[in-house]
């Protein structure tokens, strides 16, 4: 493994910035405080900045020679709105909100790569650090493209990464395509006819249309769809009901739906309101249908990808770069995918041996409450973003 060793030098200084980071947690567009730390540190570096796009958004703007070319690195900030289990010393100082996801360590690793470029600019051009606020739900990347970040900072190719949980430390994945999928809610509200549980022939009962439209929908991944083609339609949300004894006036389902194209996408959505409305026709009832698409899928530019591949590979060993296998998750670095030419790639973060004595008692894996990140990434995370940059933006021969 071929990490800079510079960066391994200050890596302990930059775990330390991470920990403090995950002691101070912060939601979507709360990120006042993180935003602050990495301002502080990028000028304290030298580096100009630009605050405030999408919120809470920081950038940071390396330069070197004379060639107009520039690329974009991505790290995100935000926290999750949950309770930490564990009770180590950098543990939540915020009840209810946590460092569940890595962000803490995303920022640190893209601040070790900031702090590397302070000192050696390898390259012609210039390195935008992207620090994105509220990833979690808040679509963080799409605010800070309203607010203009590829018209202020027009980079050529953007990339991000995300920690891995159950892959080993010193291992990369990447791949062209689809790696992660949209992210859609869906929300149904069915209008029957309430009455007595004993007379049922008098009322309208919803309950049974709630039924046989959550049955219904996966016919629309079994038979609807190309069986190549994937898609996830999840009902987790089913509410009715105030008392035994009583059939109720509506029922409620909601759900979220999951596709790697917009083609799928719009295919489920038309088809589930179709069923949805039709079953309710057909048993004498009406209902309202809401469907909200949250993140695009995540798709890789194939050039990007294998470019970040082979970066990746001198550093780790081609052995060491894996396929990343697609998953179900979303992630909003999809909206500087629809714009710009870029990839998202994945960082091992081990098992969850690194944890500190006083990590809760369930698994170090993400959105879970014993989560941590493992600071031995930061060294290679780092590597990877400065070689990748020094690739990208190699002086003209």
């Amino acid at each position: 493994m071929k990490v800079i060793d510079s960066i391994v030098t200050q890596a302990a200084a930059i775990a330390t910035i991470r920990r403090d980071i995950h002691a101070h947690p912060e939601l979507c567009f709360e990120e006042a405080r993180t935003a602050d730390v990495v301002a502080q540190k990028l000028t304290e570096w030298g580096i100009p900045i630009h605050r405030g796009m999408g919120t809470t958004g920081v950038v940071g703007i390396v330069k070197n020679g004379s060639s107009g070319r520039a690329i974009g690195l991505r790290a995100d900030m935000d926290a999750l709105p949950m309770q930490e289990f564990n009770t180590f010393s950098h543990t939540s100082q915020h009840p209810g909100k946590m460092h569940a996801c890595g962000h803490d360590g995303h920022t640190a690793m893209l601040l070790a790569a900031a702090q590397h470029f302070s000192r050696h600019r390898n390259f012609d051009g210039t390195v935008y650090l992207i620090f994105q606020p509220a990833e979690e739900g808040g679509g963080g990347a799409r605010e800070m493209m309203k607010d203009g970040l590829f018209e202020k900072f027009p980079v050529e190719a953007v990339f991000g990464m995300h920690n891995w949980p159950g892959s080993d430390v010193g291992k990369f994945a990447i791949s062209p395509g689809p790696v992660m999928a949209s992210s859609n809610e869906f929300k149904i509200t069915i209008h029957g006819k309430g009455g007595h549980a004993a007379l049922p022939h008098t009322g309208l009962d919803p309950v049974p249309v709630a039924c046989q439209m959550v049955q219904a929908f996966q016919t629309i991944i079994s038979r609807n769809k190309k069986p190549i083609d994937a898609g996830v339609i999840s009902v987790t949300m089913i509410h009715a009901g105030e008392a035994t004894n009583v059939i109720p006036n509506s029922c409620e389902l909601q759900g979220t739906v999951r596709t790697f194209s917009i083609e799928v996408l719009d295919l489920i959505e038309q088809r589930m309101k179709q069923i949805a409305e039709h079953t309710c026709a057909a048993f004498d009832m009406q209902c309202e249908f809401e469907f909200v698409r949250n993140y695009p899928p995540t798709i890789n530019s194939a050039k990007e990808a294998g470019f970040a591949r082979k970066v990746m590979a001198s550093i780790v060993g081609e052995d060491n770069v894996l396929v990343q296998e697609p998953t179900m998750g979303a992630e909003d670095f999809s909206y500087m995918l629809l714009a710009k030419p870029g990839c998202y790639s994945f960082i091992g973060n081990g098992e969850g041996a690194h944890r500190d004595i006083g990590h809760g008692g369930g698994p170090c894996t993400l959105h879970n409450p014993s989560y941590d990140f493992n600071d031995d990434l930061i060294p290679l995370g780092a590597t990877y973003w400065v070689r990748l940059a020094e690739a990208w933006l190699k002086p003209a021969a």
